[in-house]
């Protein structure tokens, strides 16, 4: 069941994601050739509880850190460490959530760490359009599928390929909650969307083909070929006219 969360709910919710949204805007100027992915992940852990939220990812399923740092090929997932270090050229994956007065927030995006190729420029450009391509169909009254067949058909008409083995989903009490959001679909189907559900909805996009191995560390996913993947995500809150964008910031990308 999809479940429909109160006006002041969903103030809980857009707290923990203004936060997650805050982190990530100052964790884009840390993403530098040079730093190591452990560094970003203290940085967003004191960073998250500085702002009096809790992070949500830390402990989830065993995960072992605060942020998903995923560089390059690796599409989600990728697990901070003191031993990697960004280098120039990379593109960075931010994953982040956090939780306030129990309720969560998450978000992610992919930042260029110095000169990237432009390969990889059009790869981040066409996976955050994507994302807004999704959230321009999410309304009262759509399908699902809407949303899920908005990202498919974007990514596919600028040459990308899409991930499918991992989704966005429902959330709030909890971080993951019904339903799964697929990043393709057919427009029409699925269920209906309702005021006050709450999403989190995440492109991921690959240059080449897109599927996915699991790193033995039983975290990391990486395309399967060693093409570059990017990431976007934002937590939303459906209405009669559009979406409230939870996880924005006015200066936040």
């Amino acid at each position: 069941m999809i479940e429909i969360k109160t006006p002041a709910e969903i103030e809980s919710m857009r707290r923990a994601s203004r936060v997650v949204a805050e982190v990530l805007l100052q964790l884009k100027s840390k993403v530098k050739p040079g730093v190591s992915t452990l560094d970003l992940d203290r940085f967003a852990e004191k960073s998250v509880r500085d702002l009096g939220a809790v992070p949500a990812f830390l402990g989830y399923r065993g995960y072992p850190a605060t942020l998903c740092v995923s560089i390059n090929e690796e599409i989600v997932h990728g697990i901070p460490s003191p031993k990697r270090f960004v280098k120039e050229g990379d593109i960075v994956s931010l994953d982040l959530g956090a939780v306030c007065d129990g309720f969560y927030g998450d978000a992610a995006l992919t930042v260029a760490a110095g000169q990237i190729s432009k390969g990889a420029q059009k790869l981040m450009d066409v996976t955050r359009r994507s994302l807004d391509e999704a959230l321009s169909k999410v309304k009262a009254g759509a399908r699902l599928g809407d949303v899920c067949h908005a990202v498919e058909v974007f990514a596919v008409e600028n040459g990308m390929s899409v991930v499918r083995e991992f989704t966005g989903h429902g959330i709030g009490r909890r971080l993951h909650e019904e339903p799964s959001i697929p990043n393709f679909g057919k427009p029409g189907t699925g269920p209906l969307l309702k005021a006050g559900m709450t999403l989190a909805i995440e492109p991921m996009l690959c240059l080449g083909r897109a599927d996915v191995v699991v790193k033995n560390d039983g975290w990391t996913a990486v395309s399967a070929d060693g093409s570059l993947a990017a990431h976007y995500e934002h937590t939303v809150a459906v209405t009669e006219s559009g979406c409230d964008i939870l996880s924005a910031v006015s200066r936040a990308g």
